[in-house]
């Protein structure tokens, strides 16, 4: 079974992360395309515009957030896609630019394609 790991955007790439995908809607600010060293930009996979907007990392919102944007990936084919992709290689690292390393939707994601894996 694939290692699924988590890293902000913004640390430095490392061997050991394997396949490196980025998992934001929007291209993070600072980080040019050039040095980003990312495998994959699979921004289809991040919560929608309005989801996120809604949940704008305000703590208050997190269970609520968690459950719709569950929601919102089992409804995804990009999900799959990303399932198909992780299962393929035997480490992946998803790459957000969120500054709340405790919430966030890359956190989501992970425990998503956790529970898909099983």
């Amino acid at each position: 079974m694939a290692t699924v790991k988590l890293k902000r955007v913004y640390g430095a790439a490392d061997k050991q992360d394997g396949v490196r995908i980025l998992v934001d809607r929007l291209w993070p600010r600072g980080v040019k395309k050039e040095t980003a060293h990312l495998d994959e930009w699979m921004k289809e996979v991040a919560p929608s515009t309005e989801l996120r907007k809604w949940f704008n990392h305000e703590t208050p919102h997190w269970g609520e957030f968690r459950l719709r944007y569950i929601h919102e990936l089992h409804q995804n084919q990009a999900a799959n896609t990303l399932l198909e992709l992780v299962r393929k290689h035997k480490t992946v690292t998803l790459l957000y630019a969120a500054r709340n390393e405790d919430h966030n939707h890359a956190l989501v994601l992970k425990e998503f394609i956790d529970e898909m894996l099983k």
